[in-house]
């Protein structure tokens, strides 16, 4: 039997207003493009680039560690009963924030090196931990 696709919404007047300000923090001159979000399907500009993706079940994220390498996306892949989300937790992982879903697909391209720890809104024992790499 097919669910039919069900979101909450957060609106993106306030995401856009985060990224754009952490977009501007690089003094370093750098121009690599920040961490952005995307819907499942879309690929970023850089390459080769690779998808990993994340079961969310029931009660956890599966696999709950993964390791990536800088350019690559993480997939969330909601499919259950219960409502859930992805959320960054510290300030690395600040732009990471799906909207809630209990069937649909979420992704995020990592570009920037480091430890991204993050959890569940509505169940904050639901965490996970992603690593990058060079």
């Amino acid at each position: 039997m097919l669910r039919p696709h069900r979101a909450v919404l957060v609106p993106a007047a306030g995401f856009v207003l985060v990224a754009a300000l952490l977009s501007g923090c690089d003094s370093g001159g750098s121009t690599e493009e920040p961490a952005k979000s995307t819907a499942a399907g879309e690929h970023s500009q850089q390459s080769p680039e690779a998808t990993v993706t994340v079961e969310v079940e029931e009660d956890r994220f599966s696999p709950a560690d993964i390791t990536i390498s800088a350019g690559d996306t993480v997939a969330w892949h909601f499919d259950g009963d219960l409502p859930h989300g992805v959320q960054g937790i510290g300030d690395k992982a600040m732009g990471i924030n799906s909207p809630l879903f209990e069937v649909g697909d979420w992704s995020h391209t990592f570009t920037q090196p480091g430890e991204y720890r993050y959890l569940c809104p509505i169940h904050p024992d639901m965490r996970g931990t992603i690593t990058v790499e060079e």
